[in-house]
């Protein structure tokens, strides 16, 4: 589930834009302490995150024999979450004109999905 969400103009880095993800995430959650991410946010993004909030951004790197595509530990987690947004139709394409519209939707979206996760069908246990 998300944490936090912030949409950003193409003309904005990831670093960048990440810098205003960890600018939010710190706020509501100080608790983190570890965070992982792909390659493309290496670099400086990682001191300037240890020294902003103390937390640790770990690069979780393609393995260097690797051919084709495998699945790696923990950067999965994104692709799949990116893959339930694009169930949601109104994300399927960028139709909105303010970075807020499309924020509150992608909310809605994972809310849909929260919800539909906590409203199952639950299978009864049998009484002993």
């Amino acid at each position: 589930m998300l944490l936090t969400v912030v949409v950003h103009s193409a003309a904005i880095q990831d670093r960048d834009g990440a810098k205003l993800v960890f600018g939010q995430a710190a706020t509501l959650y100080p608790g983190i302490s570890l965070v992982w991410a792909d390659g493309g946010y290496g670099g400086k993004l990682v001191e300037w995150l240890k020294g902003w909030c103390g937390w640790t951004l770990e690069i979780v790197r393609k393995l260097s024999d690797q051919a084709g595509f495998e699945v790696l530990p923990r950067r999965w987690v994104v692709e799949r979450t990116f893959a339930w947004l694009g169930h949601s139709r109104r994300l399927s394409k960028d139709y909105e004109e303010l970075v807020e519209n499309s924020e509150g939707f992608i909310q809605i979206a994972m809310i849909r999905l929260m919800l539909h996760r906590l409203c199952r069908k639950r299978v009864p246990q049998k009484r002993r």
